[in-house]
């Protein structure tokens, strides 16, 4: 039965999610995500290597995962653009961004230094992840106007 404040406790305890609800439950934990990734790249880039399954990285490595850091912070900060202001532009701009992605992960699971076939598997979804997004997004920035 739905909460009688609403909000996300409703969303999350209702019998019913919409699509719409979903798309903006995942954009939610997209900031969380992006945050984490980015924060963890730039401040403790080995220990966020090493829980992404990472080998233990060279110098060059190291610094180019960290240079990933901000972009990922930017990622975040139009997630949280798009959650608080819900705009039809903001969703259509997110379908963008994660359209940049597609295949980012994909590349990257061909690195040598990812030993595990979960792990390659794991980067791969995520590029199956950003195209679903990226799609579900767009269908967003429709639906807002």
């Amino acid at each position: 039965m739905p909460s009688p404040r609403g909000g996300e406790r409703e969303i999350l305890h209702s019998r019913f999610m919409t699509t719409a609800d979903a798309l903006e439950w995942h954009n939610r934990c997209m900031i969380a995500f992006d945050l984490a990734l980015g924060a963890g790249a730039l401040g403790a880039p080995d220990a966020t290597l090493r829980a992404l399954g990472h080998a233990a990285p060279s110098d060059d490595a190291r610094e180019l995962f960290r240079r990933c850091g901000p972009i990922w912070l930017t990622f975040a900060a139009a997630h949280t653009v798009a959650a608080a202001r819900g705009r039809p532009e903001d969703w259509w701009a997110l379908a963008w961004l994660r359209a940049t992605e597609l295949m980012t992960d994909v590349v990257w699971s061909r690195s040598p230094a990812f030993k595990q076939r979960r792990t390659r598997a794991m980067l791969v979804g995520a590029g199956v992840s950003n195209l679903a997004m990226a799609g579900g997004f767009a269908w967003r920035s429709r639906e807002a106007r």
